[in-house]
């Protein structure tokens, strides 16, 4: 099918050149120009500025911080006594004279209930808990945008780094056709060298079309993470960082017991249920009320004004069933809050160790590309340009050569970039930054 498409497409080149006036200007004018990635409304950003802009403005974390607000609203309140009443009472009205009060008695009362003892530090115990997990909930939403964000920054990064690769092509290709131009015009090599500089140049604006298309989709997955509109103008500037040596499984297993927000939150979860284990024991614990009035007897009466005091007491042996129940229920909370830590630590583990291989596979990659590779490929084409302008090699090794390099450059790119969403992710795993050595060498220079 390749086969069939280059020979089409050599065709109605062949039958452009043919019908112009100067074939060379021609399929000169196929020759793409220098694309330019920036955008005058907005000033570059780095990893560090969009990771503090996200932090403020993405809108899931400001839900998790409403939540956070809310729940430590509620401990305040969680261990205050029940509202005091004011109780007015009238007894002996008169049916005849239903108006006639100085003939009945009149009672004003304040009241108050009282939790038995240790039941107000428990509610509020149990509150502050859940102020915890929700503290924590906030903590890990805050490292899971920071970890997209990072991701996003990177294939904007690597996204940046390919336009500069493709420039650099667009620049040999521009000399390796000027090349064949010249050798044609004397006679030393056929039009159909020409030709196939144009198809390489093709090939380059196919990649042009594709860049432009991914820094689009990027910007937008950036911009709405930074809680801004997706078709904000955005720009991203900065370098990959690679770590000296990443830690081992153990190490990060015991910083993620540490500091993964997820195993925090659970942790509180089996201390808030434990407390309300506590709180349904205290159920066996009475309740008082007390009241204190003022009554005015009827008329007539030897003593009209007079005080009264009432106080009662809940008798909860009287109702064991329920709270049987209730204390039976919390412990089956305990029991279902320390499996769930056990499922969170396990799913933790795994998450590292799987984060933990990716990042090995993509640091030697990386290696690979970088040491090897990019070096060999470059001085490859290096070598094969100046042996077609010497008339030592054809066109097609100068093409082959060409795109090599490019797919070579744009692998190393990718492969840096995807070292660096794995580091995220293993951050991200992990719940605490992992170490990092100095910044690697983004640049994809190409001698000629």
């Amino acid at each position: 099918m390749k086969a069939i498409f280059l020979c089409v497409f050599l065709c109605l080149a062949a039958a452009v050149l043919a019908a112009a006036d100067d074939p060379y200007e021609a399929a000169l004018s196929l020759l793409p120009a220098q694309h330019s990635r920036t955008n005058p409304a907005a000033a570059p950003i780095s990893l560090e500025q969009a990771e503090q802009i996200a932090l403020q403005a993405n809108p899931e974390i400001r839900v998790a911080a409403r939540k956070v607000a809310i729940a430590e609203a509620h401990v305040s309140g969680a261990g205050a006594l029940d509202d005091p009443s004011l109780i007015y009472r009238s007894w002996q009205v008169p049916l005849a004279q239903p108006w006639n009060y100085n003939a009945a008695m009149n009672m004003f009362m304040v009241g108050q209930s009282f939790p038995g003892p240790g039941k107000r530090w428990l509610r509020s115990q149990v509150a502050g808990d859940a102020g915890t997990v929700v503290k924590a909930e906030l903590e890990a939403k805050k490292r899971e945008i920071s970890a997209e964000v990072r991701k996003s920054f990177y294939d904007l990064l690597r996204n940046s780094d390919e336009f500069r690769v493709h420039d650099q092509q667009v620049a040999i290709a521009r000399q390796a056709f000027e090349a064949a131009r010249i050798k044609y015009s004397v006679g030393k090599t056929p039009q159909q060298d020409v030709l196939k500089a144009q198809v390489a140049l093709t090939k380059l604006i196919e990649h042009l079309v594709m860049l432009e298309q991914d820094a689009e989709l990027g910007r937008a997955t950036l911009n709405t993470l930074l809680g801004r509109s997706p078709d904000s103008p955005l720009e991203v500037a900065g370098q990959y960082i690679a770590p000296a040596e990443i830690p081992a499984a153990g190490k990060l297993q015991q910083l993620a017991l540490q500091n993964r927000p997820e195993l925090t939150a659970a942790m509180a979860a089996i201390k808030q249920a434990k407390g309300e284990v506590a709180l349904a024991g205290k159920q066996y614990t009475p309740d008082f009320s007390a009241s204190a009035g003022y009554m005015l007897m009827p008329s007539g009466s030897q003593f009209r004004n007079n005080y009264m005091i009432e106080g009662s007491i809940t008798l909860p042996w009287l109702n064991r069933r329920k709270h049987d129940s209730e204390i039976s229920e919390a412990q089956a909370m305990v029991s279902e809050r320390q499996a769930e830590f056990e499922a969170t630590r396990l799913f933790v583990f795994r998450e590292i160790q799987e984060a933990l291989v990716r990042a090995n596979s993509a640091k030697r990659l990386v290696d690979l590309y970088q040491n090897s590779l990019r070096p060999q490929a470059n001085a490859t084409l290096h070598s094969t340009v100046i042996a077609y302008e010497n008339d030592r090699t054809d066109i097609l090794n100068l093409l082959d050569s060409q795109n090599t390099t490019l797919d070579v450059d744009y692998a190393y790119f990718r492969a840096i970039a995807e070292f660096e969403q794995h580091m995220a992710e293993l951050e991200l795993a992990v719940g605490a930054p992992i170490p990092r050595q100095s910044a690697v060498d983004n640049s994809a220079e190409v001698k000629q």
